[in-house]
């Protein structure tokens, strides 16, 4: 599908279709949050991503825009989030302090080169890492780990600039990458979660700012974007992720969690294999 004259980027029956859309996201994105505790931009990300392609947004742009606006839900959700787990005494002030500024720098980088990369690229990472939680989520064995305490500096700096890197790069927030991490060294999973929540703001409010700037000015953008934050989709997606997710969250407990954890790796395996497929040159 080929990408709209400007003009028809205004178009009353597109804006409507466009806020339709948006609005279905963060209902389906806040439920399977809730439902399986993920984070909400493994959803918003890919479900943007075929929603600006099937209303013919430039291939040029696409999965920029798709990745900062989902950096820009991630901000309030995090906020709340982070406020509830702390509350309950979940949040890891110290883990935050000694990996919080390698996980920034992460970050920084990750923008910079998200901003600067092609659209193909930002789709071909978040294929690609998609791919390996859902391998992850599907085949790992529950309880597993690998060590009995948290690497020292020497692989715990790299590890955390590497999950700052990573999530703003695909437009996620800390839990996707840093809860199987964690737990992976004999963290406890509610404080992995709830420290995540944390880890969100660190990704979430530097990414979001970076992929604004460095959209600016930028053509064919879907209307009503700030750089490659789109503000109508930021408006929808939050409130609907927010309302959403309790549901999910009262649905869980009537679903067995290692079907649904199957059945999420799978929709992440297709949504990853269809983002692979749309790289490939045809015609």
């Amino acid at each position: 599908m080929t990408s709209p004259p400007p003009a028809a980027l205004f178009d009353v029956t597109f804006l409507a279709v466009l806020a339709v859309a948006l609005a279905a996201t963060g209902a389906l994105a806040g439920l399977l949050a809730g439902l399986l505790g993920v984070g909400g931009g493994i959803v918003i990300v890919p479900v943007l991503y075929h929603v600006f392609t099937e209303l013919g947004i430039d291939e040029a742009v696409r999965m920029h825009v798709a990745v900062g606006t989902s950096l820009a839900t991630i901000v309030p959700t995090a906020v709340v989030s982070a406020r509830s787990h702390r509350r309950r005494g979940a949040v890891d002030g110290d883990l935050l302090r000694t990996w919080g500024p390698a996980i920034l720098v992460g970050v920084l980088v990750g923008t910079v080169a998200g901003g600067a990369v092609k659209g193909p690229v930002l789709t071909g990472v978040f294929a690609v890492v998609a791919l390996l939680v859902a391998a992850h989520m599907a085949f790992a064995p529950e309880g597993r780990v690998l060590a009995a305490r948290l690497p020292g500096p020497g692989v715990g700096m790299p590890l955390a600039a590497a999950i700052g890197g990573i999530s703003v790069m695909m437009g996620i927030g800390g839990g996707t990458l840093s809860v199987p991490i964690l737990t992976t060294f004999s963290y406890p999973m509610r404080r992995a979660v709830g420290t995540a929540s944390a880890i969100g703001l660190i990704i979430g409010i530097p990414g979001a700012i970076g992929f604004a700037w460095s959209g600016l000015g930028v053509a064919d953008r879907p209307p009503w974007s700030l750089g490659y934050v789109n503000l109508l989709g930021f408006v929808l997606l939050v409130p609907m992720t927010m309302l959403a997710a309790p549901w999910g969250a009262r649905l869980a407990h009537t679903i067995n969690p290692r079907l649904l954890r199957r059945v999420f790796s799978f929709f992440l395996f297709l949504t990853a294999m269809r983002m692979m497929y749309g790289l490939y040159p045809r015609g």
